[in-house]
């Protein structure tokens, strides 16, 4: 007897999300709720459709090729149907003519590649990955000819400092963090106008609202206003839910309960609220602003690094405008002469001089000065400046840039804030997972100020050094010191590889 093979969502998240009606449905929630397996699944009701063609974002090409990502899924389902796959551009086509690709939005410019398509089936692999810019824009590109009505779907885990949080803020709980079991799928409508949201419980409701906005629309192109107006509905869901993973993986479960917990409460709770800590250095709602802080004025350029050459850590290189961050650049492993040409690199790009370079002189970093001639060690471990009550100069300047960030003198602009730090995270993501590690600690014998050591910040930031960090304080030695030290060579160049 031939083995048939039967493809359909399980009942719970994967059910509510192929259901509903809504123009845009975000599914959110714990880990291992099968977003990904029912976002692929959706295009398939339209296989047979030879007009339709549909499109799924990943931020980046390698999180499409991932092992066990969007495209080993695929090819686990789409090949039992009459598909076939072309590897080369990550896409399927059905014997129809129906056709279905995987594509990245790595950068906002990469937007307009998309400028005058219709495309009537857009979704989105980890909505909280995309900046708001590029999921409004692809919004507007997602029209159809093909007789199926335009619609997008999208997937995500818990951010409490993504703007999609603030998007489905209505569906969550704001005091638990949980989502609002009663508003499950329930649909809403809205408009925008700029970067504000115009909310109803109906279409009419909308268009009420939005009337100074509809009018003069209306006027000239006699427009059904109805058709201005988005719906729009949240969907939650857990791991329990997915019968099939806790049967072929329970192990996952594990994994999922092993974490600590915040990471915890977040993957395997799927709760949206971030936990505040009287001891946090950095303030969670003040560093929320330096993504906003646009007031903030620009002036001399510096770089400052915290340098990795083939080790664990990552090198992170932040350009400063005077406390505005315009660059970074993020390098996972390099060599002696890579770290050099990087630095050299970024100050030929923005004109950033010699002596407006700092870099850790703690480890492999003491070897910069000997190239970058002028550039300024920082000495982690060094005297507080000035006589002033901090246990070391890294410590100091963790005081220092938090209290800056206060008083909202720091601003991050949207494109470095919303570029990948890693296949997992943005810039602004690790950064505001990172600052949950920076913390005050206790005074030493001498009442000095102290910031927790690094192997507990690690412990915090699962397993990691706070690289964005490090090298984010570095600014501060500028205004400490207010004059360039030149330090000797610490090693040979043939020692590092060059």
């Amino acid at each position: 007897m031939e083995e048939v093979n039967v493809i359909k969502p399980q009942e719970g998240y994967q059910m509510m999300a192929l259901a509903s009606p809504a123009d845009i449905v975000i599914g959110g929630g714990a880990a291992g709720v099968g977003k990904t397996f029912s976002l692929l699944l959706e295009p398939i009701r339209h296989k047979d459709n030879s007009d339709f063609g549909g499109v799924i974002f990943r931020r980046t090409s390698p999180q499409i090729k991932a092992q066990g990502g969007l495209w080993d899924t695929s090819m686990s389902l789409y090949s039992l149907l009459d598909a076939t796959p072309k590897e080369t551009n990550s896409s399927w086509t059905y014997s129809s003519g129906s056709r279905l690709k995987f594509n990245h939005l790595e950068y906002e410019k990469n937007i307009y590649d998309w400028q005058g398509a219709q495309i009537p089936f857009i979704g989105f692999d980890e909505l909280t990955h995309f900046s708001s810019t590029m999921f409004f824009y692809m919004l507007s590109r997602n029209r159809s000819t093909c007789g199926v009505k335009p619609y997008v779907r999208a997937t995500c885990n818990p951010d409490p400092d993504s703007w999609v949080a603030d998007l489905i803020s209505w569906w969550i709980d704001q005091e638990t963090g949980f989502p609002i079991p009663e508003r499950e799928g329930v649909l809403r409508y809205f408009m925008r106008d700029g970067d504000t949201y115009i909310w109803g419980n109906s279409p009419d409701e909308v268009i009420k609202k939005a009337m100074y906005l509809l009018e003069p629309i209306i006027a000239k192109t006699d427009i059904d206003p109805r058709s201005m107006v988005k719906s729009i509905t949240f969907i939650s869901g857990d791991i329990y839910g997915n019968k099939k993973l806790l049967e072929s993986n329970p192990e996952y479960l594990a994994n999922l309960l092993a974490q600590d917990e915040d990471t915890k409460a977040q993957l395997l709770d799927g709760n949206w609220k971030i936990r505040l800590d009287d001891k946090d250095l950095y303030d969670y709602y003040k560093f929320r602003d330096v993504f906003t802080n646009t007031h903030v004025k620009g002036g001399s350029k510096y770089i400052t690094a915290d340098i990795a050459l083939k080790g664990s850590d990552k090198m992170i290189l932040w350009v400063w405008d005077g406390f505005i961050i315009i660059d970074v650049l993020v390098v996972d492993k390099s060599n002696g002469k890579e770290v050099i040409d990087a630095i050299n690199t970024l100050k030929d790009k923005h004109g950033v001089p010699n002596s407006n370079i700092t870099f850790d002189n703690d480890g492999v970093g003491g070897f910069v000065d000997g190239f970058i001639e002028g550039s300024i060690e920082f000495k982690n471990g060094s005297t507080a400046k000035n006589g002033e009550n901090y246990a070391n100069l890294k410590t100091q300047c963790y005081y220092k840039s938090a209290d800056r960030v206060s008083n909202g003198g720091i601003y991050i602009i949207e494109e470095v804030a919303n570029r990948m730090y890693d296949n997992k995270a943005t810039i602004r993501q690790r950064l505001m997972q990172e600052r949950k590690s920076i913390k005050k600690f206790k005074n030493d014998d001498d009442g000095k100020l102290r910031i927790l050591p690094k192997s507990d910040m690690k412990k915090l930031n699962k397993g990691e050094s706070p690289d964005l960090f490090d090298a984010f304080i570095e600014r501060e030695i500028f205004e400490l010191t207010g004059k360039v030290i030149i330090s000797e060579t610490t090693e040979s160049a043939s020692a590092l590889g060059f």
